[in-house]
């Protein structure tokens, strides 16, 4: 039961399943590397979500955000493909408005490539099929992985700088977990609250790329329950 969303704040994935038994299904998750489109992001349709079923272009999808519109040559080298692998991922990719060209930046031999701003989300609810809600867990696992590796780069780094800079860091990144109990509608809550938090916080800051000393950075927000819909732990 999962739910990935990507650019801008999240919408719940089932607001009327109340009268369910176990667990609601988990909300959105925001990562804010672009700017929000209005409103909030609409579901992958049917064809797209086959597209991106494909580990190099969820890959590509996660880099661009990152390192900043790339051409196909220098995704390859990032990812360890052809230049002419990468470009025609790239192309399925932009037919379905995932990601699109620069404007205004290459040439018609050499083209850039940037993430589409606007989001969009990944349910595992209410596909028509076994298969189509296998195909969205795929995506939205492998999403979390790329995640979780970042994550996990970032403390290996901090192994090998020295005090002075870890301290300069100190209060800048973090990583928090805690647990509580609650009732659906309080985490309900919880998530509308982050999303306040993002819109006021985040979204600004989407245009200070290039800004002396700003730099990429990412956060990650997650409300889910730890138990399965039969009530068991997870």
């Amino acid at each position: 039961m999962a739910t990935a969303h990507k650019d801008s704040p999240g919408r719940p994935a089932d607001r009327d399943a109340g009268s369910r038994s176990g667990p609601p299904a988990p909300r959105a998750v925001p990562d804010l590397s672009e700017p929000a489109a209005a409103g909030r992001p609409a579901e992958l349709d049917p064809a797209a979500l086959r597209t991106l079923a494909h580990p190099l272009r969820i890959r590509i999808l996660d880099l661009l955000p990152i390192r900043g519109p790339l051409t196909a040559s220098k995704l390859g080298e990032i990812v360890g493909e052809s230049s002419g692998s990468t470009s025609y991922h790239l192309r399925q990719l932009a037919k379905h408005g995932l990601v699109r060209e620069v404007e205004g930046k290459g040439t018609a031999r050499e083209r850039w490539w940037e993430r589409t701003p606007g989001g969009f989300s990944i349910s595992s609810a209410g596909k028509g099929s076994p298969a189509g809600r296998q195909t969205a867990e795929a995506v939205n696992m492998e999403f979390l992985r790329l995640r979780n590796e970042r994550v996990a780069a970032f403390a290996r780094a901090g192994q090998d700088v020295d005090e002075e800079v870890l301290e300069s860091w100190l209060g800048a990144a973090t990583f928090a977990t805690v647990n509580r109990w609650a009732t659906r509608e309080q985490m309900t809550a919880i998530v509308e609250a982050w999303e306040r938090f993002a819109a006021e916080h985040l979204e600004p800051l989407s245009t200070q790329e290039g800004e002396p000393g700003a730099m990429p950075f990412e956060v990650h927000f997650d409300v889910f329950p730890t138990v399965d819909a039969a009530g068991n732990p997870l």
